[in-house]
């Protein structure tokens, strides 16, 4: 993304999944791999991405953004680069201090070409095959570093217009990294500005696997507008998934120009089902779209509503992201969150009791507080069977009161908050959980309500 995506409907198609055997993922050089549908880093563990894109190339003075964005609990970092056909060009000696900057602040570097985007569509933009001449040109930087860095190798390479040519031009511009010997894990983002609204990605996916002869492609797709519903977003994902392919969110925000994405169940659906996803972004961006901005002026200690959510909510950064083994220990986040959202305060969380049978169990718990407000968060588990819907309900003891919540339908009623399942978090398997969050007020005293959760 840069200003605007052009605006498209969602067009649904009706089509069968065909079957198809995929060869082992080859081993490159100490660094990351694919294998049955997942991403490997080095030390052979499976790394989920949850991080936000960084829009590097136009602001090259933002440096500390990296620590900024891994103190927040971030595992990765997505950050636009430009080959200098649209842009000042980023060299290999800028391209080596980015990722420097990761592994210091021991981040994942996804690193794209921003110059392709739109490319048939946006004046000016450039063809994968021109991508690939700058990642060739700048590949002194890239070598050894296959244990942290992955290759976008161009962000949005087509508009609306002569998308499926796709295919082919993405096959080609793997074969030719390989033949360049780019042993990296290479991520390749979809048409129609990256949303694939037209399925070219999704169906032709495992030709363009297949062309890689190191079988270590992962795919990106860009959910903005054209999956706003929760259907349209396990539909595509899960397509994926069934077929043993890997598919992350490369992109994705909470509204856009063409519509309005569905984030709670992009976070809900990804975290359930162990895909990777990379929010935009984290700060600069302009053209209308300024309300994608994480945090105000590159400020951390400024989130913005959007950046409050991807953080610090329900199936946000700071509750999924697991940093890559690669950097030894697995610590939680250090840094307090920032001055506008207090530190959590600790308060034993709420559970009733666990059925006998099936139903289910909800637990509560406040995961950030500040003056005059708060977090909070409730998971609920099925019993030891299958529940197909959920009905949690608690009574506020001081007037608190509720103001927004995700990942659930919720009505309040005096004192009484009533939260009930959406469509897609209500059929639970025996044992299962799913969990969805809140904002709320508070005055006085805040305590933990006592939570009864009856299944369906």
């Amino acid at each position: 993304m840069r200003r605007l995506f052009a605006g498209v409907g969602a067009l649904l198609l009706a089509t069968v999944a065909a079957v198809f055997a995929f060869g082992p993922s080859a081993h490159a050089a100490a660094g990351f791999t694919v294998s049955g549908g997942k991403l490997y880093d080095a030390n052979g563990n499976e790394f989920i991405m949850r991080g936000v894109n960084h829009a590097h190339t136009w602001y090259p003075q933002q440096t500390s953004s990296f620590a900024n964005v891994k103190a927040l609990g971030a595992n990765t970092v997505r950050v636009v680069l430009s080959s200098g056909d649209r842009w000042t060009r980023n060299s290999a000696a800028d391209v080596t201090n980015v990722i420097q900057l990761c592994k210091t602040n021991r981040l994942i570097c996804v690193l794209e070409v921003h110059d392709t985007t739109g490319y048939g569509e946006q004046s000016g933009a450039i063809t994968l095959d021109r991508a690939v001449d700058y990642w060739l040109s700048i590949a002194s930087a890239l070598n050894g570093q296959e244990a942290y860095v992955i290759v976008n190798i161009g962000n949005e390479p087509y508009g609306n217009q002569n998308y499926t040519s796709w295919t082919t031009d993405t096959a080609n511009a793997i074969r030719r990294l390989r033949t360049g010997g780019i042993q990296h894990t290479i991520m390749v983002d979809a048409p129609n500005w990256g949303q694939d609204w037209a399925f070219t990605m999704r169906d032709t996916a495992p030709t363009v696997f297949n062309a890689d002869p190191a079988r270590n492609t992962v795919f990106s797709v860009h959910m903005y507008g054209v999956f706003d519903t929760a259907a349209e977003i396990s539909d595509y994902l899960g397509r994926f998934r069934s077929r043993g392919l890997p598919i992350v969110v490369g992109e994705f925000g909470h509204n856009h120009s063409d519509g309005n994405p569905d984030e709670e169940t992009i976070l809900s659906y990804t975290q359930a089902n162990g895909i990777g996803w990379l929010g935009w972004s984290w700060s600069g961006n302009s053209g209308g779209v300024e309300y994608l901005d994480m945090a105000t002026n590159f400020n951390p200690n400024q989130l913005t509503s959007w950046g409050q959510r991807l953080f610090n909510g329900t199936n946000g950064i700071r509750q999924t992201a697991r940093e890559a083994t690669v950097f030894g220990s697995t610590p939680p986040p250090t840094s307090p969150p920032p001055t506008t959202t207090p530190s959590p305060t600790t308060a034993p969380p709420t559970t009733t009791p666990p059925p006998a049978g099936g139903g289910c169990t909800a637990t509560y718990a406040i995961t950030g507080q500040w003056q005059g407000g708060f977090q909070g968060d409730v998971r609920v588990t099925a019993g030891s069977a299958a529940i197909s819907g959920w009905t949690v309900r608690w009574t506020f003891a001081n007037g608190q009161t509720v103001s927004q919540s995700w990942g659930t339908n919720l009505t309040s009623s005096g004192a009484t908050v009533t939260a009930r399942n959406v469509d897609y978090n209500g059929r639970l398997g025996a044992g299962a959980s799913t969990s969805f969050g809140f904002i709320g007020s508070w005055t006085g005293t805040n305590p933990v309500p006592a939570v009864t959760c009856t299944a369906s």
